[in-house]
């Protein structure tokens, strides 16, 4: 799996960052990074609830 960013909804919430910090960190300014784009098997689980957990619907799992 890779996780993408609609950088046009993301508001830097950093709800991601909570969930997964080893997948998703925001600057000062809100600025999302992510940063491990593939999500290895055992992690997935993780990540899906950080991108779930997203309240503008910025993240997804393809």
């Amino acid at each position: 799996m890779r996780i993408e960013i609609d950088r046009d909804r993301c508001e830097g919430h950093a709800m991601c960052e909570a969930i997964a910090p080893a997948y998703f960190s925001v600057d000062d300014e809100g600025t999302l990074t992510v940063l491990q784009d593939e999500v290895p098997v055992g992690a997935d689980a993780e990540v899906k609830s950080a991108t779930l957990g997203c309240p503008v619907a910025a993240l997804k799992l393809v």
